[in-house]
């Protein structure tokens, strides 16, 4: 009779584990940035318990109609949480576009520097609003 391997461990507070060669995984300066700004993105204030303006709060937009007042909104949204939860960046542009043919979707467009490397990227997401006109 085979045995299952043991169930992997868990630790806390929730620290990766050690690999077979002993070395921990860590992400990267970009995909930690990347990572962040969508938690950042599909956060609403209120759901961290120790930082309860954390988040964009682009939630509480979604049943709004697809209307150039609605996407402002998204973009000062945006730009007022990556600039006060993600200082590794400088933002340079963020456009709320409407997507053709696809009334109650929208995309949002962000293009940031990161500050400790210069270097460029961007991060692009597809929101759908029920309040669609």
């Amino acid at each position: 009779m085979t045995q299952s391997p043991p169930p992997p461990l868990l630790g806390w507070p929730l620290l990766p584990l050690p690999d077979a060669r002993g070395g921990l995984q860590w992400p990267d300066l970009e995909t930690s940035i990347t990572e962040n700004i969508k938690v950042i993105l599909l956060t609403q204030p209120g759901e961290q318990l120790m930082r309860p303006r954390y988040g964009a709060g682009l939630e509480r937009l979604l049943h709004e109609p697809n209307t150039l007042a609605t996407r402002r909104r998204i973009h000062e949204c945006v730009a007022e949480a990556l600039s006060r939860w993600e200082r590794r960046i400088s933002v340079d542009q963020i456009e709320v576009l409407e997507i053709p043919d696809q009334p109650d979707r929208l995309r949002v467009e962000i293009s940031y520097r990161l500050l400790r490397t210069g270097s460029a990227a961007s991060l692009g997401l597809t929101l759908r609003l029920e309040g669609a006109v």
